[in-house]
């Protein structure tokens, strides 16, 4: 079983990264960090390396920002960095060796290891748990598509690397398209619970009611595999996810399109991903500063180039920007 989801797996890279860097790369790519997920397509395919060993893209230690980091850290030698369990391509997921992981959010975490003169030790867990260990200090950071809410920033520092937005993925050729809450009125909706997006959702199934439209039918799933079922099967209309992983699995499969993307964070802030750390535990200035310096010297947009995400790049990084608003 895990040999099959393995090759579904590789077969999805593959084709998302043919897909992700047609028109992109002109001439020589060697030494830009993205031999390992450049495609080689033909008549027959694509191939794509899926290894332990993924070339990544890397960044030079620069001492000013590195003198930043805590003593005890620097003495430690390693950057202790919390990663979600079960998230999906091209955020964090497995390598062939089933232990390692890859994708864009360790692809960062490793770069701004390299600025800080570390190395980067990863802990995948569950989602709760990142929080529990940077509160106990078991973990030096967060890179797991951490988004910045106010309410987190009563007890955790934020550095941002990437824009927060979500998607409304449908099956193609539907002449149907999210602009807002009007266009969801009487249609089933997939979401999972406890997500910015399901709190988009719910906002915009009161609001049409109020204005007499007609409410979503909002269904809930927590397992990738359930809702893209329920999809194929036309059991809901659309599902509204992480942008990153609805862009990925359109290109993937060919099968379903994006019909509308927004601000994770609502209609009136854009919502910012980040690197996340205990409050006042003295790390945050020394993330900020490090990828500041990886936006500069170019090394950040090719992490995001090799993911197929250079719409969520950000010009720079933000010290604990205004986030998400408290639920009331």
């Amino acid at each position: 079983m895990r040999t099959a989801v393995r090759r579904r797996t590789a077969l999805a890279l593959a084709l998302a990264s043919a897909l992700a860097l047609t028109g992109t790369a002109c001439g020589s790519t060697a030494g830009d960090g993205t031999d390992s997920t450049r495609a080689r397509s033909d008549a027959k395919g694509t191939e794509i390396d899926l290894s332990p060993d993924q070339k990544r893209v890397t960044a030079q230690k620069v001492d000013a920002i590195a003198a930043l980091v805590p003593r005890n850290i620097r003495e430690r030698g390693t950057l202790e960095v919390a990663n979600a369990a079960n998230t999906a391509p091209p955020l964090a997921f497995y390598a062939t060796d089933d232990k390692t992981v890859i994708g864009v959010e360790p692809d960062i975490a490793a770069l701004v290891a390299d600025v800080l003169g570390l190395k980067v030790r990863s802990h995948t867990v569950d989602w709760a748990n990142i929080f529990v260990g940077l509160d106990s200090g078991k973990y030096d950071a967060g890179f797991s598509n951490i988004t910045v809410t106010e309410e987190r920033k009563e007890k955790y520092d934020f550095a941002t690397y990437r824009l927060d937005n979500i998607a409304f993925e449908a099956k193609k050729d539907r002449d149907w398209k999210v602009k807002g809450p009007a266009d969801v009125a009487g249609r089933t909706i997939g979401v999972s619970s406890g997500t910015n997006q399901e709190k988009l959702l719910v906002d915009w199934s009161a609001q049409n009611v109020r204005e007499g439209r007609k409410a979503t039918d909002i269904k809930y799933f927590q397992n990738t595999s359930d809702y893209y079922l329920a999809l194929g099967s036309g059991r809901i209309d659309a599902y509204l996810g992480p942008n990153p992983v609805a862009a990925y699995h359109a290109v993937t499969t060919g099968e379903t399109e994006i019909i509308g993307a927004f601000s994770g964070a609502g209609d009136k802030i854009q919502g910012k991903i980040a690197a996340t750390t205990k409050k006042d535990n003295g790390l945050v200035q020394a993330l900020h500063q490090a990828i500041q310096h990886l936006i500069k010297d170019g090394s950040y947009a090719r992490v995001l180039k090799r993911w197929g995400l250079p719409d969520e790049a950000v010009t720079s990084s933000e010290l604990n920007p205004v986030g998400l608003p408290r639920t009331s």
